[in-house]
This record gives C-alpha cells, structure tokens and sequence, in this order.
C-alpha cells in the first residue's frame, strides 16, 4: 500500500478527480499536491519580447500555480484530509519524476488530458512519459 502519493496538476477540475481517486484509494497516504511551470510555455518568439515583460509573466504563471495547489489543498481539507504543496519550475514529465524521487514517493497519481490523434503526436503526453520513464507505480486517472 502507497505511504507517500504525489498528484501532479495543472487544471482544477481534473485535479478534483485524481485527488478523490488517490483518498478513496489510499485513505491513510501522506499526499503531496504538484503543479510544475515549464517556463518554455511563456517563451517568446520573433523580438515580442519588446512588447511583454516576460517577467511579469513568470510572476503571473507562479501565482496561478499558488491558487492551484492551494484550491486543491482546501478541496482535500473539505474532505477531511491534510495534503503537503509543492510548485516547482522545469520540464513537466522530467521533474515529475525527479521531485517524486527525491521526496521518496512510492506513488504517482495524475490525470491525462487524453489528447489523441495529431495532437498527441505533436505534442506529446506529459502522462505517457511518466509512466514510461518513472521507476515507482504511476497511476492514470481518467
């Protein structure tokens, strides 16, 4: 039985859906609530940097991820449960991976946002690479 979860989030209503999987699943797990900003998503290209303080939009991209964790860490409250937050800046997949590892989680719950066809191919799957590349059990909750 998992001890220590990681649900990894980036969207509330998703999240509400992993985070009632992983309590129901695993009542007496510690969880830690993740929300990774890819600073590649806010890059620029083709001088607009004139135009936008990219500063601003970290500062921005950073209190979001905050009301995140901290709307989802309220909604395990209201269940009962206190969950530990966690914001960090890197690749998504690649930093799931590294902060479930270094902070000895024995489990990753997460959503996918079930993308198919081009889209998945072009872009990837942030689910798909955890579970192929993470040496602890990942769990995709639909």
């Amino acid at each position: 039985m998992a001890k220590r979860i990681l649900i990894p989030v980036d969207a509330v209503t998703q999240s509400q859906t992993v985070l009632t999987y992983a309590l129901e699943e695993y009542p007496d797990a510690e969880i830690t609530i993740l929300h990774v900003i890819d600073p590649r998503e806010f890059r620029t290209y083709g001088g607009i940097e004139g135009w936008i303080d990219l500063t601003q939009v970290g500062e921005q991209r950073r209190a979001h991820a905050k009301r995140l964790v901290e709307t989802i860490q309220r909604r395990a409250a209201d269940q009962g449960k206190t969950v530990e937050t966690g914001v960090v800046i890197g690749k998504a997949a690649p930093t799931i991976i590294e902060y479930a590892t270094d902070h000895d989680s024995d489990h990753i719950i997460m959503g996918s946002r079930r993308r198919s066809g081009i889209n998945r191919l072009l872009l990837g799957s942030v689910a798909e690479k955890v579970v192929r590349e993470s040496p602890i059990p990942v769990t995709i909750v639909g």
